[in-house]
């Protein structure tokens, strides 16, 4: 029985009937969003823990001007002179001005805030608690925010919308607040650059330093306007369109939009470009109806999981979560580049991207059928490849090497972790794969042939042999997924070790597609790679780490990343079966991070402890919450986090449809003594 689609995914539309300071709700398209708060707009931030952002994959900025420090500002660290090997920039030294202002720069920006201002009868500015009668609902099916409420007893209907390809919303606005002139639009424009040194403190719009940019206004013909925005060398270009009223600067930064009292309906349309592109605006009904027909085809093809009609009373929430992901990642993770931890919903380290995260952001789009959204962002890695080259080059490898923590430019930041860090270098040979897999053509081989094979290339010539053993091995120094490691006193991670494997066994086989000659050294590298480290027939977080499951087992408990998100070629299953019941048992779960979930719950699943599969992926820790708006909630200072949303799709894609040389039954990674009921279609079993 096919599932009925509308169903599934409207039954989970979130409906908001109070302020809920941790769940606004966005419309976006994957290169722009825009978060509301309860009115439909970004009327009342203060009641709002989490940043309302307006952002866009584009938008960035750098304080002062671009290349005011470079990386070689910055001094270097673990560099081996005698085998002329390494060099990170790890700590700031004496060099702290550059290893901070690298940190921060470019960061994106944020674009703008839209709100209602509401004026009470007796004068002065309704506050939120004078406001009633709150429900807003998110139609999952059209991407088509609604909003109602009551100010002082006038109701007041807001449609907001996103076009689905350009970076434009709209709003439609009913009320008899409007013939009565007491709603407006106050549109302000916040200053750029960070207000702190530390990551976490970074998130808020900032409100200062007016003179630090420029806002200027540009009145077209009747009801129509630009506002263009620089700051330093950056800017940016905002249209606006509208159908009755008037708009007026009111201070540097922030304009008006009054009514006239003509009727109690209001239009507006906004769109944001750089500064020399052409904005066409349509309507607000065009733009709602190509929402609708957008969200309807996303909906309609691609994958889908109905989990309604099971026994287990959590399988509605696991549902919820599997849709609202779905939407989630749609808006904030299938951009141009790969996204922040946040998405396009507000700052989190500086506002740059984490490539050990684009896995967890991309990996599960094709796997529910969307290859198309993960090649959006595989071409910035084409564009980026000369960096990655000069990386490997500076470092004395061949071929090219992925930076950790970067903005849209590619170049690496100086931190204490991100550049000794080394699981991401993989990741864009196995995206790749899963792009051939949807579409295994010679097309799909040449775009993204160079970046397969120079990341295998680096990836060959870092692991250094150790005559003694008569094997290849992964640091010192190196930093392993499970990031509280000592880079000088951690080799051969298992889960690198595993992956570098794999990683390997991909590019040689796309040399051999591409009818090119396999490298001798890619082959030798890879069958004499260490072997995965165990103590007592359970594996390790690396070789040097005996007290792994002591007094090391806080953050990720990554080793068990070896089989599970990897096939686990060398992986003894047994062995692996202690490792994950150690985890389960001994882990302090609390210091872990939302995809550690999903990745414990694919080692369950190839293990065939389906039980286990779904109490992990469903586990009652806080940094496992997923809140009303959908959004995988970690701690104060970050709200949402993508990558447990998309570890979430990739972990039931694989426990639904199975995975390469797995059990050839129904959905093999859930429990089979019938509290489960799984139906599934689109789905692709590529892990």
């Amino acid at each position: 029985m096919s599932i009925h689609r509308k169903a599934l995914v409207t039954r989970h539309n979130p409906v908001i009937r109070e302020i809920n300071p941790l769940s606004p709700l966005s419309v976006g398209n994957g290169e722009f969003a825009f978060t509301a708060d309860f009115t439909g707009l970004q009327t009342y931030p203060e009641q709002y823990t989490i940043p309302l952002g307006t952002q866009t994959q584009w938008a960035w900025h750098s304080s002062g001007g671009r290349n005011v420090w470079r990386l070689s500002d910055v001094r270097m660290q673990y560099r081996d002179e005698e085998k002329k090997l390494g060099g990170y920039p790890v700590r700031p030294d004496d060099k702290e001005e550059a290893y901070h202002w690298l940190r921060q720069n470019p960061h994106r920006l944020q674009l703008g805030q839209f709100g209602f201002r509401f004026a009470s009868e007796t004068g002065g500015e309704v506050q939120p608690g004078q406001i009633t009668g709150i429900e807003q609902q998110l139609d999952l099916w059209s991407g088509i925010l609604t909003s109602r409420f009551n100010v002082e007893g006038v109701p007041v209907t807001v449609v907001t919308c996103c076009h689905p390809d350009a970076e434009q919303f709209g709003i439609a606005v009913e009320s008899e607040l409007l013939t009565q002139g007491r709603l407006a639009v106050h549109i302000a424009f916040p200053a750029p650059g960070m207000t702190s040194r530390s990551w976490d403190q970074t998130i808020g719009l900032h409100w200062g330093e007016p003179d630090s940019h420029t806002t200027r206004y540009i009145p077209k013909r009747e009801r129509t306007a630009a506002i263009e925005r620089f700051m330093d060398e950056d800017g940016y270009r905002v249209e606006l369109e509208w159908s009755q009223g008037e708009l007026k600067q009111t201070a540097a930064h922030e304009f008006i939009l009054s009514n006239r009292g003509i009727n109690g309906k209001l239009e507006m349309t906004a769109g944001f470009s750089l500064l020399d592109d052409v904005i066409t605006l349509p309507t607000v009904q065009q733009m709602a109806e190509a929402s609708r027909a957008h969200w309807e085809r996303f909906w309609s093809k691609g994958g889908a999981v109905e989990l309604a009609d099971s026994a287990d009373p959590r399988a509605i929430e696991l549902e919820r979560r599997i849709v609202l992901s779905q939407f989630n990642t749609a808006i904030h993770s299938a951009g141009t580049v790969p996204p922040q931890e946040t998405g396009l919903l507000y700052n989190s380290w500086f506002g740059k991207l984490h490539l050990e995260m684009h896995w967890w952001h991309a990996f599960h789009f094709p796997l529910w059928g969307r290859t198309e959204l993960l090649k959006r962002s595989m071409d910035w890695y084409r564009d980026i490849l000369p960096s990655a080259r000069e990386i490997a080059r500076s470092q004395g490898y061949s071929g090219a090497r992925w930076p950790k923590m970067v903005a849209s430019d590619g170049a690496q930041s100086p931190s204490v972790i991100a550049p000794l860090l080394i699981w991401q270098q993989p990741h864009p040979i196995v995206l790749a794969e899963l792009c051939y897999l949807a579409e295994p053509t010679r097309e799909t081989l040449i775009r993204y042939g160079d970046i397969v094979l120079e990341s295998a290339e680096f990836m060959a010539s870092f692991a250094a042999w150790d005559d003694a053993g008569q094997r290849y091995v992964l640091g010192p120094p190196v930093i392993p997924a499970q990031e509280n490691h000592k880079a000088e006193h951690t080799w051969n991670p298992t889960y690198e070790l595993e992956y570098w494997r794999h990683g390997l066994e991909i590019g040689m086989e796309w040399a051999r597609r591409l009818g090119l000659p396999v490298s001798d050294k890619w082959q030798d590298v890879c069958s004499r790679l260490s072997e995965l480290p165990q103590e007592d027939g359970i594996y390790l977080a690396h070789e040097n780490c005996p007290d792994t499951y002591t007094k090391a087992n806080i953050d990720h408990p990554s080793m068990l990343g070896a089989l599970g998100m990897l096939p686990g070629k060398k992986v003894d299953p047994e062995a692996m079966r202690r490792t994950l019941q150690r985890v389960m048992d001994s882990w302090r779960w609390d210091d872990t991070w939302g995809w550690d979930y999903p990745m414990a719950a694919m080692t369950a699943a190839r293990l065939g402890e389906g039980h286990w599969a779904v109490d992990l992926l469903l586990k009652d820790v806080t940094k496992n919450t997923y809140l009303p708006n959908g959004h995988n909630y970690q701690r104060p200072g970050l709200y949402a986090y993508l990558p447990g949303n998309g570890g979430l799709l990739t972990a039931v894609a694989m426990m639904a449809c199975g995975w390469q040389g797995g059990p050839e039954r129904h959905a093999p990674g859930f429990p089979d003594d019938g509290s489960w009921t799984v139906r599934w279609e689109g789905l692709n079993a590529w892990m």
